[in-house]
């Protein structure tokens, strides 16, 4: 367990804690902006099909499960995996009939070696206890020519996005919590955000495409609209570029041994280069 994760304990019930895990209409919006990285950078087909039919899909910490049933609807064969057992049952109740959801840690992923054409890791690493052996048993599942989509908050954001107070995640943990009481959000600050430098250690067994700047660029394409103004789009690609590590969320595409395969984008993703972990 790294350090980080000493004397943290797992979030068994977070579709209970955190409301936003039960709006539909914004979850599956945020599928819709998934989808649209996966597919670009799985790109078509042998048929020359842009589709994930026929694909075998994870979402790892899926809760509620409407990611994974996003996933389902696109013709992947999904299936979603969280401890969080009140929104297993809510996902069963729903989507059950089309999408397996299973009861497992992220550290003991229960598929074979390689099987995952596709993975969603989508803002959990800062909510587990240990997020070194959850990414390590992801890369295990991942297929050779498989994708990661990845969106991660960061701990330099401005906004902490689960307590919506500014700089919470930059403080110490005894401050963090001190804050939380001031402020009447709770008495201890669970999550743990990384550096912008501690997620390329993180995922440094992966190589790393960066889509922030795609999406910053072209919201409309990448199905962002609702969160990302119009007007970001008519700011120069180099205005851009600088602005990309200040964003909120950082959008990468990890693989094992591939890369992004779909069109050209009028702003491409950016490779980031490799890191020793």
């Amino acid at each position: 367990m790294s350090a980080a994760g000493a004397g943290r304990e797992e979030q068994l019930a977070y579709s209970e804690l955190m409301g936003a895990m039960l709006d539909e209409r914004k979850r599956r919006q945020k599928a819709q902006k998934i989808l649209a990285v996966v597919r670009h950078a799985l790109g078509r087909d042998t048929l020359g099909r842009d589709t994930l039919a026929g694909l075998r899909a994870l979402d790892v910490g899926c809760s509620a499960g409407f990611i994974a049933d996003e996933l389902s609807l696109a013709g992947a064969h999904t299936t979603g995996v969280d401890i969080d057992e009140p929104g297993l049952i809510a996902a069963r109740a729903r989507f059950g009939e089309r999408v397996q959801f299973s009861l497992a840690r992220g550290e003991a992923l229960p598929f074979e070696d390689g099987s995952m054409d596709v993975v969603v890791f989508n803002h959990i690493y800062e909510h587990v206890v240990d997020p070194e052996a959850v990414v390590a048993d992801i890369h295990r599942v991942l297929s050779p020519t498989g994708v990661l989509y990845l969106g991660i908050g960061h701990r330099h954001q401005v906004i902490e996005p689960h307590y919506k107070l500014p700089f919470l995640s930059w403080l110490p943990q005894q401050a963090a919590d001190r804050y939380m009481r001031l402020t009447g959000r709770g008495e201890h600050y669970y999550e743990h955000y990384y550096s912008r430098a501690d997620l390329r250690r993180l995922f440094a067994a992966f190589d790393i495409w960066d889509y922030t700047l795609p999406v910053l660029a072209d919201s409309r394409a990448f199905a962002g609209t609702d969160q990302i103004p119009q007007w970001v789009s008519r700011v120069p690609a180099p205005v851009l570029e600088r602005m990309a590590p200040m964003a909120p969320t950082y959008i990468w595409a990890a693989f094992k041994d591939a890369s992004p395969s779909g069109p050209e984008l009028s702003v491409s993703p950016v490779h980031l280069s490799p890191v020793h972990p």
